[in-house]
């Protein structure tokens, strides 16, 4: 019995192009994210600044994703994400054109950055509201594990096949290589046929934006998604820019070193995306989401600590398994609790709090300027456990 919702998905042609356009997306997002922090750090030694790369990336988030989640229900939602997967690939193709004329800078890598990042704020109110009305409401649950679970793939692939790249043909192939794939992607989503139709009240955006706060003041479960998705993005995922300069400095290790070293933590989220599709049940989606993020940010910890590579790798793959539970429920435990024709703008209220992470890349950065990446990580892992104490109260009931 629990291989129906598998063969059910299967059956669904739209919902596979959608999971590689996700796929295809996120293995450049790990690739570039991993191949410019190394070459930031090699060319500026300054730890503020490759955080401030991955900083730029969520930006947007923060500051345009309760309008995008508004704005997706005014257009047709398969021409926005050819849209916006077109505008990412040109954004890497600019950069090889740039690299091979010899004229590739920071500000380039910081400008492509927030471009880029542009587009990963329209992955939850469009690609993912599309995949929730492909496979059915109860569906959704087995569907986001299998979109998190090839995100998390990815982040075994992007970042290894990125740090060989960039030790073998250099940043110019890493970019050639993302084009190409983007290419793929393009391709995938010109052959989707399901349309969601565009919403009534083309000029009401502010005041969809508001009904979609007021529906999340009125409602104790999004609260507390949304509280703890604020705290993951301010002093747990910030971690994953140090990983480069932790590598280098505190672990010894070369490129292929790190970007095999930052895998690890893929490879965990990975399995634990494939085992919640397999077994988990409704009733035990908030305690996955509360207790992968507590497993996340004490595994930051012993990251940031441990001195061995070995015993590093083994923190960042119990790392990826606390992340998997909150990746996979994060949208999930909003898309089921937004009714049907809000699920946009609920989504983009959720991108709003991802948005949030800049400022615990700057202050990560900041503090790892000051007293070493490893204790920053450290002093930042704690910090989360302490707010995740803090807020108990309102993530009890999720």
């Amino acid at each position: 019995m629990r291989s129906l919702p598998f063969r059910r998905i299967i059956e669904a042609p739209d919902f596979w192009r959608l999971w590689y356009v996700g796929l295809v997306v996120a293995t450049v997002r790990w690739l570039e994210t991993v191949v410019v922090g190394i070459v930031v750090y090699q060319r500026t030694d300054s730890a503020f600044l490759v955080s401030m790369m991955t900083m730029l990336r969520l930006l947007p988030m923060g500051l345009f994703g309760v309008f995008l989640g508004a704005l997706a229900e005014r257009f047709d939602r398969g021409r926005t994400l050819f849209a916006v997967v077109l505008m990412m690939s040109g954004t890497s193709a600019v950069l090889a054109v740039l690299d091979q004329a010899g004229q590739l800078e920071v500000w380039h890598f910081a400008v492509a950055s927030f471009i880029n990042g542009c587009g990963w704020s329209t992955d939850n109110p469009v690609r993912r509201v599309m995949m929730g009305e492909v496979v059915g409401r109860d569906k959704v649950g087995t569907a986001m594990s299998l979109d998190v679970g090839a995100s998390n793939a990815t982040r075994m692939i992007g970042p290894a096949v990125g740090g060989f790249l960039l030790a073998g043909t250099g940043i110019h192939g890493a970019f050639i290589l993302s084009v190409l794939m983007y290419g793929t992607a393009l391709l995938a989503i010109l052959t989707i046929r399901a349309r969601i139709p565009r919403a009534a009240g083309s000029n009401a955006v502010l005041a969809r934006i508001g009904e979609g706060l007021a529906l999340v003041r009125g409602d104790r479960r999004l609260i507390g998604v949304l509280v703890v998705t604020v705290i993951y993005n301010l002093f747990a995922w910030p971690f994953t820019s140090m990983i480069p300069v932790i590598g280098r400095d505190r672990l010894h290790l070369g490129p292929e070193g790190v970007g095999l070293l930052a895998t690890m933590d893929g490879i965990g989220a990975f399995v634990g995306a494939m085992l919640l599709a397999l077994w988990l049940t409704p009733r035990w989606y908030g305690r996955a989401y509360i207790g992968g993020v507590v497993c996340y940010l004490i595994t930051v910890v012993i990251f940031a600590l441990v001195q061995s590579p070995a015993l590093a790798a083994a923190a960042l793959l119990l790392t990826g398994l606390g992340g998997a539970g909150f990746g996979t429920m994060q949208a999930t435990l909003v898309y089921l609790a937004a009714p049907v024709e809000m699920r946009s703008r609920i989504l983009g209220v959720l991108t709003v709090c991802i948005g949030t992470g800049p400022i615990g890349f700057v202050w990560l950065g900041w503090l790892a300027d000051h007293i070493g990446a490893h204790n920053a990580t450290a002093v930042t892992g704690i910090l989360g456990l302490v707010a995740m104490a803090a807020t108990w109260r309102w993530w009890k009931d999720i």
